[in-house]
């Protein structure tokens, strides 16, 4: 007797938490409607190695993280990038200036997820737009002569915009993850990999002993399809101090993150990130930590090969609250410094420089 074959129905086991399936638009498909113009390629493609330079000890500036804590109006991030190109170009003999441009915001319980996620602020998820948008806008500040800097938080928006980007984090909830540190692995720019939310440095050098391995893992060409990728590994990758149960950018912080460095057999060099823990998360405190990182290269110090500030065009922060408009210029997730009080720091610490080559 033949037996009758069927369909096997696995819809009581198979994504029974899916509330919903949305097409996406691939890598590819984007960048043909936003290719990269050569005047563009040539700045990634310069910055990058700039700041490979420094990393390798053959370039004596401090590499300058500065921007929003996160993107979420293409206007203000413009008028935002103008603003600091004209600082970047006054000071580039000093500091090798990249901007901050973060599109995805790790979330400690639920929030706002940044501006590829939710590009409109209303919870409407138009991934494809953010993604169309994120791209539109690291273009524009490209066209400025200014490079970016971003976090690489999902393991697939990379494909859509990291041709753009000269340095890229891994943050301090990522820095453990073996997918990031994989992924750090392929990426084309210098990475930086944030010490743990607990202050923890070793999951940092860890990260950087990974990353410069050859890996093999399962991703998505610029095509949209699944493939297996093989890595030849990153050298241009650091550490980022940021603090944890307290702040870890004093001497003796940059000394013992230098010791576990040199131990597993890495440079010793710290990028130092003067918001979050370091600056118990007060935004002004910012300036006080820049002043007193300034202070230490100014001695001498050799190892502080970078510093990150979080600065927006107005001081402070605010809520994203459905029909009540936001205030311009003012970020919407942790509070940053203004750009008035961002010029002074970024003087400081172009003479710190100087000050460190006399």
């Amino acid at each position: 007797m033949k037996t009758e074959l069927t369909t096997h129905d696995t819809t009581r086991i198979d994504d029974t938490r899916i509330g919903a399936v949305r097409p996406l638009i691939t890598p590819a498909l984007l960048e043909e409607k936003l290719p990269v113009p050569e005047a563009a390629q040539a700045l990634v493609e310069g910055s990058r190695a700039a700041i490979s330079r420094v990393l390798h000890g053959q370039d004596d500036r401090l590499i300058v993280v500065v921007g929003p804590c996160s993107i979420h109006d293409h206007e203000q991030a413009l008028a935002y990038a103008w603003q600091l190109k004209e600082q970047a170009d006054a000071l580039k003999d000093d500091l090798l200036v990249v901007m901050r441009v973060y599109f995805e915001k790790p979330r400690t319980t639920v929030g706002w997820k940044g501006y590829i996620n939710d590009p409109h602020l209303d919870g409407s998820f138009a991934i494809n737009e953010g993604l169309e948008m994120a791209r539109r806008l690291l273009l524009e500040i490209l066209a400025i002569d200014l490079p970016v800097g971003t976090e690489f938080l999902d393991l697939l928006s990379p494909q859509f915009i990291s041709d753009l980007v000269s340095w890229g984090a891994i943050g301090a909830r990522t820095t453990e993850s073996q997918s990031h540190r994989q992924l750090a692995s392929g990426l084309s720019c210098p990475v930086g990999f944030k010490n743990g939310t607990d202050g923890g440095v070793k999951v940092a050098t860890d990260a950087i002993q990974a990353a410069q391995a050859p890996h093999a893992f399962m991703g998505m060409t610029k095509m949209g399809q699944a493939a297996i990728f093989e890595t030849r590994g990153n050298d241009d990758c650091h550490v980022i101090l940021r603090g944890g149960k307290q702040p870890n950018y004093a001497k003796a912080d940059v000394d013992a993150a230098c010791a576990l460095l040199k131990a597993a057999g890495l440079r010793e060099q710290v990028m130092i990130d003067v918001s979050h823990a370091n600056s118990s998360k007060q935004h002004a405190r910012q300036i006080v930590v820049a002043g007193e990182v300034a202070a230490q290269i100014a001695t001498g110090d050799r190892r502080i090969t970078g510093i990150m500030i979080e600065s927006h065009l107005e001081e402070g922060r605010q809520d994203i609250v459905l029909g009540t408009p936001l205030k311009h210029g003012v970020s919407v997730t942790d509070a940053c410094i203004s750009m008035a009080q961002t010029l002074p720091v970024l003087q400081t610490l172009a003479a710190a420089v100087r000050a460190r080559r006399g």
